[in-house]
């Protein structure tokens, strides 16, 4: 038992390594393909990238653009989680609103990012246009893969509850909640990969005053390519970061 620890440890270990020497690499042939180009404004190098994010941290306004930005995006995320989790449950308890469900899902699905920001910007200011569009993309997820796991749910576990006089409160605790878990895992990691996306699309095609979109889009009319560079780092890092955390919170809710 004690070796299988250890052996398990050692591999972490080692694939933590090689994770950081993938990074080292890539970063090299960025730097060298930069050095080859010799053309900033096309692709900037690592240091110069490096050095303008640094000197965009100490100032406010670039805090202010990120606490603008993931406020929102998180905001629509965690309203798809809600209603998507409430839905799917409605959804496999009546099947009326599965079938009024299906038709609006597939829509959501099947319409580009595009068309939707530039639909919305037509009813919703763009200062809230980015939580719309997270919650939009997040939405046909989680209803899909909560239904997905309440439909798997073992039944002759629900039976035995049944037998037992286990009340819906019971159910939800013991056999729902551990059952369905796996694909709510799921749902969140792809949602806050496609809410992020969306999130910081809306915000470059409607630039509201303040945002991370429209740093964005100004690095782009102004050519600024180590901004850019760098923003983008900044969204990787925050949606990255804040993935981790979340999943390391719902697993621990749940006692995993």
């Amino acid at each position: 038992m004690r070796t299988s620890i250890i052996n398990a440890d050692k591999a972490k270990k080692y694939r933590i390594f090689y994770k950081i020497v993938a990074a080292a690499v890539w970063i090299m042939v960025w730097q060298l393909t930069s050095m080859w180009l010799k053309q900033e404004i096309l692709l900037a190098s690592p240091v110069s990238v490096i050095k303008r994010l640094t000197e965009l941290i100490v100032m406010g306004d670039f805090w202010k653009s990120v606490v603008f930005s993931f406020v929102r995006i998180i905001l629509g995320f965690s309203l798809a989680l809600i209603l998507g989790t409430v839905l799917a449950a409605l959804s496999s308890a009546f099947f009326a609103v599965e079938v009024l469900m299906e038709p609006l899902i597939m829509v959501i699905k099947a319409t580009p990012v595009a068309s939707f920001i530039i639909l919305c910007l037509i009813w919703i200011p763009s200062r809230n246009l980015s939580v719309f569009i997270s919650f939009l993309m997040v939405f046909p997820v989680v209803y899909t893969n909560i239904l997905e796991g309440i439909r798997q749910t073992d039944k002759q576990l629900l039976e035995m509850a049944d037998s037992f006089g286990a009340g819906v409160g019971k159910k939800l605790q013991f056999i729902y909640l551990s059952q369905v878990m796996p694909y709510a895992v799921t749902a969140c990691k792809l949602g806050l990969g496609l809410c992020w996306k969306a999130g910081i699309a809306a915000e470059v095609i409607g630039i509201p005053a303040g945002s991370i979109g429209e740093k964005l889009y100004k690095a782009k009319v102004y050519l600024e390519t180590p901004d850019l560079f760098a923003w983008t780092i900044v969204i990787i890092a925050v949606s990255v970061g804040f993935e981790k955390i979340f999943m390391f919170a719902l697993r621990r809710s749940v006692g995993e």
